[in-house]
């Protein structure tokens, strides 16, 4: 056996142990880890590597659209929320759709269809942001928050009323109407 030179320091290489010792150079197969003859071209490694080629063109996308931070996370766990849920009922509708949840593939063995298991991680990932939502009682800590930012309005308001010499029953109305009107953007907004 002649031994094989090492690759350029930048380039990918397979990395399995060949039967003389030495590291396999052979390019892995696209976007693997391992080259044909070390198992690169088996269905796992394939579905593997697709995961990893999808997972890159995400991150990618993500840098690209330069996303802001979250300013309310409680807000945002609800948005999250709803676009799991969203995804759930999605996944659960290409599941209704099949005639039969696994197919015979070409080397003859039976499967499970990929829009099955879309549906279980689906499921699985609605039930982990569904129960952190319960877990952290968001929907009484959003409506804390709601009426704290109202008293600031209202104290605010206040504040600017005395600051212009507004009399005290004429003071008693402004606040009832400022609270009226504070109800009637809550209620509006839900």
């Amino acid at each position: 056996m002649h031994p094989t030179p090492d690759p350029p320091p930048h380039a990918r290489t397979c990395g399995a142990r060949r039967r003389d010792g030495g590291a396999c150079t052979n390019a892995p197969m696209n976007g693997g880890e391992r080259c044909r003859m070390h198992g690169g071209a088996s269905p796992q490694a394939k579905a593997a590597a697709e995961r990893r080629t999808l997972e890159a063109d995400v991150s990618r996308l993500l840098v690209e659209l330069d996303v802001a931070p979250v300013g309310d996370p409680l807000a945002g766990l609800l948005k999250l929320a709803g676009q799991v849920v969203t995804w759930q009922a999605s996944t659960a509708a290409l599941v209704n759709s099949l005639e039969s949840t696994r197919y015979r593939a070409a080397n003859g063995t039976e499967q499970l269809r990929a829009e099955v298991a879309l549906y279980e991680r689906a499921m699985d990932r609605a039930a982990n942001v569904l129960g952190a939502i319960a877990r952290l009682n968001i929907e009484e800590r959003l409506a804390r928050v709601s009426e704290q930012q109202a008293e600031a309005v209202i104290g605010a308001i206040e504040a600017g009323l005395v600051a212009a010499g507004v009399p005290g029953e004429r003071m008693v109305d402004a606040r009832r109407a400022v609270a009226r009107h504070l109800r009637l953007v809550e209620g509006a907004g839900a």
